[in-house]
């Protein structure tokens, strides 16, 4: 599977892209989208990354701000063959920030692929990557609107490792990729592609706990 990261570029903008399975924007993608002036036809955002989703032939991942009477999320669009498949929003807001939180986590299936989402903060929360991977994704993808410092490539790192799935992060106007066996590849070109490795890993982790016992017997 072929990401192609467009980190600092907006899907208005774009032309042509490299050749790839599932192209990844930034937060610059979109911009602001206000649902109601989409939906009275003032606006044809999300059209702008279904459209190009058809032309470019791959799925199209794009953060954006999306504005509901007033409420402001942070939040990812999702297409494939001309078409929206959703948005998802990030689902936890910390204490001072502005923004609304969302609920569920996005999962969609663009070209037989099944990519998870992370938004912003749901990236300190363990239990978000933990999540997708059960739910046999193939790959994350990361979306954070500036890398303020280097935790971000820390945590994606270590999710892969221990979570057994490729992560992809799209964060101000870098990319970042890390893989499963903890290496880890950042850039800062206009478009990186990183070619995702599938491969599914497992191992067996066994474990004792105490209680479960029905026979009154003491086990050691």
């Amino acid at each position: 599977m072929v990401l192609c990261v467009a980190a600092d570029k907006s899907i208005k903008d774009i032309k042509s892209l490299p050749k790839c399975d599932i192209a990844v924007f930034g937060f610059k993608g979109l911009g602001e989208v206000d649902y109601e002036e989409e939906l009275k036809g003032l606006t044809d955002k999300f059209e702008d990354a279904a459209r190009l989703s058809k032309t470019a032939d791959c799925g199209v991942l794009t953060g954006c701000k999306t504005i509901s009477r007033g409420l402001v999320r942070k939040s990812v669009a999702a297409a494939y063959g001309g078409k929206l498949l959703g948005i998802s929003d990030m689902t936890h807001v910390i204490d001072g920030e502005s923004f609304k939180s969302g609920a569920g986590l996005g999962v969609y299936s663009l070209g037989g692929y099944k990519v998870g989402l992370c938004i912003e903060n749901d990236l300190l929360f363990p239990e978000t990557i933990k999540a997708l991977s059960l739910c046999g994704c193939n790959a994350v993808v990361v979306f954070m609107e500036e890398l303020k410092d280097n935790l971000p490539h820390l945590l994606i790192r270590s999710y892969s490792y221990l979570y057994g799935v490729p992560v992809i992060m799209c964060a101000g106007n870098t990319a970042c990729y890390a893989e499963v066996s903890g290496e880890i590849a950042t850039s800062a070109q206009p478009y990186a592609l990183y070619d995702v490795s599938l491969k599914n890993r497992y191992r067996v982790v066994t474990t004792r706990i105490k209680g479960l016992c029905d026979d009154g017997k003491e086990d050691y």
